[in-house]
């Protein structure tokens, strides 16, 4: 580990475009046949409003929030086609990340802390059950009742560890993301691929200690 690197003793990550790769096009697929509208204004009128961000702090329900989405989107469709929509919009792992993941994870405490909702989190589990399991424990913003980068998010997630702010390192796609966690004193990296993760772990020394170099061949 570099001699200015700070102490790390626990890691968070984002899922969604850090370890989870997101794709609008998927929904827009699946919803376009059902629409009376455009497939470019079908695009943009699938919004981070008001009620998702309801729905992602479990103040709306999946049907709620279906059905706003059902008359947002112009959808001639029932429900369970409006969540197929929503829930492809989670397209696979980014197997890269995953892997540092499993690196890191049995030197440093691994917590995820994700903005989502009851659907996305159903799906995760069902698509790829191997992916929760791999971290200490899981935050998610409707269960806690806060999104990123509301502090109240952060600060529920650093009680619940018990692991001061310096020496939590959070991986994020998002700048106001990364810039409300820094504003509360934590370590944060925007990621914008697999090489921001792995550049930031290799400078604290998590990479060199979960691969040691191997032994040169004998001759």
């Amino acid at each position: 580990m570099s001699t200015n690197a700070p102490v790390t003793r626990a890691l968070l990550f984002d899922l969604g475009r850090v370890l989870l790769d997101i794709d609008v096009e998927r929904a827009v697929h699946v919803w376009a046949p059902h629409s009376r509208m455009p497939r470019e204004a079908l695009r943009a009128r699938f919004t981070s409003d008001e009620p998702f961000q309801r729905h992602e702090t479990g103040h709306l329900d999946n049907d709620g929030y279906f059905d706003h989405l059902r008359q947002a989107l112009a959808l001639d469709c029932d429900l369970r086609v409006v969540q197929q929509g929503f829930d492809a919009l989670i397209a696979g792992e980014i197997q890269e990340t995953v892997r540092l993941l499993e690196q890191v994870r049995t030197q440093l405490p691994c917590y995820a802390i994700s903005n989502t909702n009851p659907s996305h989190l159903a799906a995760i589990e069902r698509s790829f059950p191997g992916l929760l399991p791999r971290f200490t424990r899981v935050f998610v913003s409707h269960q806690i009742g806060h999104r990123k980068p509301q502090p109240a998010a952060f600060e529920h997630v650093l009680r619940a560890i018990g692991v001061p702010p310096p020496e939590v390192l959070l991986f994020d796609d998002l700048a106001d993301n990364v810039a409300g966690a820094q504003a509360l004193g934590l370590q944060a990296v925007l990621v914008t691929g697999p090489e921001d993760v792995r550049a930031a772990l290799a400078a604290r020394g998590l990479l060199s200690r979960a691969n040691p170099p191997a032994s040169p061949p004998t001759t």
